[in-house]
C-alpha cells in the first residue's frame, strides 16, 4: 500500500458537501479507507487533500505513510505536508481532526509501504534495544498527533533484503506494541501479503492472528506490468482456462482469503483488500488482447497518478468517458473487467466487481473491507454523478440484506469465455458484459510502486508438470473421506487427482478437487504435479 500559519490555514480552508452519509449499520462491517497523502500534489481534478475525505463514509481511515529513521524511530516522510512545523500544512492533525465531525471514526497511522523497503525493518526487529526505541517513538507519535492506533505495513518480512528470522522477530515486535497499546485502548493492525510464498516466509499466522486487532489482506497486485503478459490486478475467483499452473491458481482473492482462514485467522479479523486502481500494459500485438497476452511494456502514465503501469479508477473512468471506443470485457470466472483500445490494456475493479466482493465479505462473515486508496475513487463524481461511488458500493453490498456468495461459474470446472462489448460514455457505470446470476456457493480457495504479489509464473498453455485442471466439491462433514489433513491430500485411487482441504465450521471441510494435466501425477513430497516416474507408486500411471 503507497507516496510531500494561522493566516495560511484560514486562507486554505475548503468546504465539501458529501450528500447523504453512508454509515455502516449497527454491528456492521468495517470500512477501512487508506489515504495516500501525496495525492495532495496531484494536478487538476486528481488533487486530493485531507478535507476531501468524507468522515462518515469509512469506519476507519489510515494515513499513509510514516517511515523508520536511521535512529530506529518513527518519522514523517513529508514533514512539510505532514506537520505544522516551519509553516507546514499539518496534515496529521487535520486528518485526526476529522474525528470532531464523526466521533465514531477511527484514524490510524501507517508505517512502511513498498517504497520504505524491508531491510531496515529487519534490522530493527532483530535487536530488542532497537525495538524498544521504536516502540517508545510510536507511543509518543500516536499521542502527539491523536491517532487511534498503528497499521504496520512492512513489505515484507523475510524478503527484499530481510532474513528468515524476521518471521519470529516480527511477532516479538507486534506483541510488544500490543502490550504497550493496551493501557490506551489503541488499535494494532497490519497490512499483509496475498501471495502464498511471501505469506509462508513472512508470517507466523496463528501468533499474528492472536495479537492483531485486524488483519488487512492486500488482495491486489496479483498481476501487473512487472510481468510480460496481461492479467487482472485483483480477480475474485480463478479461471482454469487461463490459470494453468498451480502457482497461477493461487492468484485470486478467494484463494488468498481461504489460505489465511485455513491457517488460523478468525474471519472476523480479516479485512479484505480491494484496489481503487487498475494495472495496465501495452500489448505486443493489438489483435491478441485477452488474458496472458504478450505485453512487454506498461500502459503509459495517467494524468493524476503519473505512474506508468497504473491508473486510478478516476483516471480509468474519465478516460472511458472521453474515449467511448474502449472495449470492456467482464470475465464471469474472475468476476472483474478489463478494457482495451488499440495496443493499450488495463485490468481493474468497478462498481459491479466491488459489489460482488462486498457480498463475498458478507457471505464469508469477514470483518470488513479495505480500499487502496480513497483518493483514486471517483471522489468528485465526475464519471457517475456520485462522489466515492466505489467505496459506497462496497459499504452497501457488505452491509446489505443478502449474504449470497457471488456465483462462480468456473467452480465446476466449466469455464465461461468472456465476451466483449464496446463502451459508451458512462452514466452510472460503464456498460459491460454481465456475469451469470447469483447463487449460493462456497469455492476453494500499496505503496507508490508496489511490486508483484508473488514471482510471476509462465503464462498461457503449458505441458510442464505443474499443469492442473481444477474443480470443486461441496462441503463435506466426512473429513476422512478425502481429507486426512489441512492442505493438499492425494487421492488414494487416482494418482492424477489431489484435494485441497480447508476446515469449515464444526468437523466440516471445503474440498477443492484438482487434477494434474495429462501425463503427470500428484507428488505429495513436492505438493505439486510431477512426471509419474518421479513419484513412488505411480510409476506406471498412464491417465
Amino acid at each position: 500500500m503507497k507516496l510531500l500559519l494561522s493566516c495560511w490555514i484560514l486562507a486554505t480552508v475548503v468546504h465539501f458537501s458529501y450528500g447523504a452519509a453512508v454509515e455502516p449499520k449497527a454491528g456492521g462491517k468495517k470500512m477501512v479507507c487508506y489515504y495516500g497523502s501525496w495525492a495532495v500534489y496531484r494536478p487538476g481534478n486528481g488533487k486530493f487533500d485531507v478535507e476531501h475525505i468524507d468522515p462518515f463514509l469509512c469506519t476507519h481511515i489510515i494515513y499513509g505513510f510514516t517511515g523508520l529513521g536511521t535512529d530506529n524511530t518513527m518519522i514523517p516522510l513529508d514533514p512539510w505536508n505532514d506537520l505544522y512545523d516551519n509553516w507546514g500544512k499539518g496534515a496529521f492533525l487535520r486528518f485526526t481532526g476529522l474525528k470532531r465531525q464523526n466521533p465514531n471514526l477511527k484514524a490510524l497511522i501507517a508505517i512502511g509501504g513498498w517504497n520504505e523497503g524491508s531491510e531496515k525493518y529487519s534490522k530493527m526487529v532483530s535487536d530488542p534495544a532497537k525495538r524498544a526505541t521504536f516502540l517508545n517513538s510510536v507511543v509518543s507519535f500516536i499521542q502527539k498527533y491523536n491517532f487511534d492506533g498503528l497499521d504496520f505495513d512492512w513489505e515484507y518480512p523475510a524478503s527484499r533484503g530481510g532474513v528468515p528470522a524476521d518471521k519470529e522477530n516480527y511477532i516479538s515486535m507486534i506483541r510488544e506494541l500490543k502490550n504497550a497499546f493496551a493501557p490506551y485502548g489503541w488499535l494494532l493492525t497490519a497490512a499483509v501479503s496475498p501471495g502464498k510464498s511471501t505469506i509462508d516466509a513472512a508470517y507466523d499466522i496463528p501468533a499474528l492472528a492472536d495479537i492483531l486487532d485486524q488483519v488487512h489482506v492486500m488482495n491486489y497486485d496479483y498481476h501487473g506490468s512487472w510481468e510480460t503478459f496481461t492479467g487482472l490486478n485483483a480477480p475474485l475467483y480463478g479461471n482454469p482456462t487461463y490459470d494453468r499452473t498451480l502457482e497461477n491458481s493461487f492468484l485470486n482473492t478467494n484463494w488468498t482469503i481461504y489460505y489465511w482462514l485455513s491457517n488460523g485467522v478468525p474471519a472476523s479479523k480479516i479485512i479484505l483488500g480491494m484496489p481503487l486502481y487498475g494495472r495496465g500494459f501495452q500489448l505486443d500485438n493489438a489483435a491478441n488482447n485477452g488474458f496472458y497476452a504478450s505485453a512487454g511494456n506498461p500502459i503509459p502514465a495517467g494524468p493524476y497518478t503519473q505512474q506508468a503501469g497504473t491508473w486510478g479508477y478516476n483516471e480509468i473512468c474519465e478516460k472511458f468517458k472521453a474515449e467511448p471506443t474502449w472495449t470492456v470485457v467482464r470475465d464471469a470466472c474472475y468476476q472483474a473487467p478489463y478494457a482495451y483500445k488499440n495496443n493499450l490494456w488495463i485490468g481493474y475493479d468497478d462498481e459491479q466487481s466491488l459489489r460482488n466482493k462486498g457480498r463475498y465479505i458478507a457471505a464469508m462473515n469477514l470483518g470488513g473491507a479495505l480500499t487502496w486508496s480513497i483518493e483514486t475513487d471517483d471522489f468528485r463524481g465526475i464519471c457517475h454523478g456520485i462522489p466515492f461511488i466505489l467505496t459506497k458500493a462496497i459499504v452497501d453490498a457488505m452491509n446489505g440484506p443478502t449474504n449470497l456468495m457471488p456465483s462462480n461459474p468456473c467452480a465446476s470446472g466449466t469455464p465461461v469465455t468472456p465476451s466483449p462489448v464496446t463502451t459508451t460514455p458512462p452514466t452510472t457505470t460503464v456498460s459491460t458484459v454481465t456475469s451469470t446470476s447469483a447463487k449460493p456457493c462456497i469455492c476453494a480457495p500499496t505503496t507508490c510502486s508496489p511490486g508483484p504479489t508473488t514471482a510471476p509464473s509462465s503464462p498461457g498453455p503449458t505441458t510442464t508438470p505443474s499443469s492442473i485442471v481444477t474443480s470443486t466439491t461441496a462441503v463435506t462433514s466426512e473429513p476422512n473421506a478425502v481429507c486426512k489433513k489441512e492442505g493438499l491430500n492425494p487421492d488414494p485411487y487416482d494418482c492424477a487427482i489431489f484435494y485441497q482441504c480447508v476446515s469449515y465450521a464444526a468437523n466440516g471441510w471445503i474440498v477443492y478437487t484438482q487434477r494434474c494435466a495429462q501425463g503427470t501425477v500428484f507428488s505429495a513430497s513436492l505438493n505439486n504435479c510431477d512426471y509419474p516416474q518421479n513419484v513412488p507408486g505411480c510409476e506406471s500411471y498412464y491417465g
